[in-house]
């Protein structure tokens, strides 16, 4: 089959991923194979190719926002048959025995896996999961536009909850690309206001199309205090404006697998039991309820949008560069099949 890979980390401007022809993956028991569609691009990515993150193996095939259709299956599977579609996200695997998975908090397992980092991922023609870490895919979304919900929907909807928000209380939102945009939909579909932070008016334009109360710099002052905030741009210097703009006992929340240092802040700016608090990978209860919960709001405001832009395989290096120099509206995804 044919797959993007990575052999050797490097700046996304040197185009590190290389197309080749690599041998097609047998499933094994309990594991299905899909025929790749498409695949989305994410942050996380950009990390691993620029050797941000440190790797546990390589040659390496990345993604982890994969849609497919099952095209073999392996002794046992009974969630899915032949000519399913399915999803596959970060998580690949738990261990299922460790504290944190017996706690119901397996992504926060030290002996996890994840798609694209540990294992091969999506930015090739097929990937093998274990049938119980793959989704059945939503109707209501094409191939194209469910790719996202896969990690930048799902990882934003573990912020959203972690958040603390309520509904009726005003949300911030810092940094506006494929996790916010979800974001906000989910939010004023429950009945927040959102509030958007981000330097880019094609952003900012975005936003305010979506329903955001008010759009600004992150070192505007909003018309109003906000209940909760959530960082999705990967820039340390972004907490204490965020606290600064924050209520008392008030919740930041930090959605990157990575970021850049944060700065020396008064204490005043934390004081008045304001919380910070990172957010890390996600749980299967994640993925099963936002798939559910964006298909809900699709079907109750007649769209949930996903704004993507869409790249060939062999394109996956300029997917990757776009993202990095912030020339992405919203996401970009891989077609494959």
């Amino acid at each position: 089959m044919r797959a993007m890979v990575l052999e050797t980390p490097g700046p996304a401007e040197s185009a590190p991923l290389r197309l080749e022809e690599v041998t097609l993956p047998t499933p094994r028991a309990g594991q299905i194979r899909l025929r790749v569609r498409c695949c989305a691009v994410c942050h996380t990515d950009l990390h691993i190719v620029e050797g941000e993150l440190p790797l546990p193996r390589l040659p390496l095939v990345i993604g982890h926002q994969i849609v497919g259709v099952v095209e073999a299956a392996g002794a046992g599977v009974e969630q899915f048959k032949e000519g399913d579609r399915a999803g596959v996200p970060w998580l690949h695997w738990t261990c299922g025995q460790c504290d944190y998975c017996r706690q119901g908090r397996e992504n926060l397992c030290q002996n996890a896996q994840f798609t694209g980092y540990h294992v091969d991922g999506g930015y090739c023609e097929y990937a093998i999961v274990a049938a119980d870490f793959a989704y059945a895919i939503p109707e209501v979304f094409s191939d194209e536009h469910a790719a996202p919900l896969l990690c930048a929907g799902v990882i934003g909807y573990r912020a959203y909850r972690l958040s603390g928000i309520q509904r009726g209380q005003r949300l911030g939102l810092y940094g506006f690309g494929a996790s916010a945009h979800l974001v906000l939909q989910l939010a004023r579909y429950e009945g927040c206001e959102v509030y958007v932070f981000t330097r880019s008016p094609s952003h900012r334009e975005l936003a305010a199309t979506l329903g955001a109360a008010w759009c600004g710099a992150a070192e505007d002052t909003p018309p109003q205090l906000l209940d909760s905030s959530i960082i999705f741009a990967p820039a340390g210097a972004l907490v204490p404006q965020a606290l600064r703009v924050l209520r008392r006992g008030g919740t930041l929340a930090l959605a990157g697998i990575t970021m850049s240092a944060i700065p020396q802040f008064e204490y005043s700016l934390l004081y008045y039991e304001r919380t910070v608090r990172s957010v890390a990978n996600s749980t299967r209860r994640d993925c099963r309820e936002f798939l559910a919960l964006a298909a809900e709001t699709a079907a109750a405001r007649g769209a949930f949008q996903t704004e993507i832009q869409v790249f060939d395989l062999k394109e996956a290096n300029q997917a990757v560069q776009a993202l990095k120099r912030s020339q992405l509206r919203a996401a970009a995804v891989l077609q494959i099949g």
